[in-house]
C-alpha cells in the first residue's frame, strides 16, 4: 500500500518543464511556447504554472546544494573541504558557503560537529 505522505507530494507537485528544442532555444523570443498563446487567461495560466515550477525546481537545487556542501565539509572525510574551499567552487561568500554546510546538515540530520 503506497504511503500517504508520498501520494501528497506527488500531488502538489507543480506543472513539470519540458525542455526545449536547440533550435527553439536559439530564438530569444521563444519560450516554453508562451509567444503562441493569444487567450491572455490561457497566457498567465501557463507563465505562473512555469513560475511555479521554476521555483520549486530553484528550492529543490539549493537543497541540493547544501547536501552536497554538507557532505564536502564533513570532517570524517579524508578529502573534506574547507568551507573557504567549496565556496570558491559554488562561486559563494565564505560566510554563504558556512550556513550551506550548517542547512546541509540540517537536511541530513546531522549536529554541527
Amino acid at each position: 500500500m503506497p504511503q500517504p505522505e508520498r501520494n501528497e507530494r506527488q500531488r502538489l507537485r507543480p506543472a513539470p518543464l519540458l525542455f526545449e528544442p536547440t533550435a527553439a532555444v536559439a530564438d530569444p523570443e521563444h519560450f516554453f511556447n508562451l509567444e503562441s498563446l493569444e487567450d491572455p487567461r490561457e497566457l498567465l495560466a501557463r507563465a505562473t504554472e512555469l513560475t511555479h515550477a521554476f521555483r520549486a525546481a530553484t528550492d529543490r537545487a539549493v537543497e541540493f546544494q547544501a547536501i552536497a556542501a554538507a557532505q564536502l565539509a564533513d570532517p570524517r572525510r579524508f578529502d573534506r573541504l574547507t568551507t573557504a574551499d567549496i565556496a570558491e567552487r559554488a562561486d559563494w561568500t565564505e560566510d554563504y558557503a558556512k550556513k550551506m554546510v550548517e542547512f546541509g546538515r540540517n537536511l541530513l540530520g546531522r549536529s554541527t560537529p
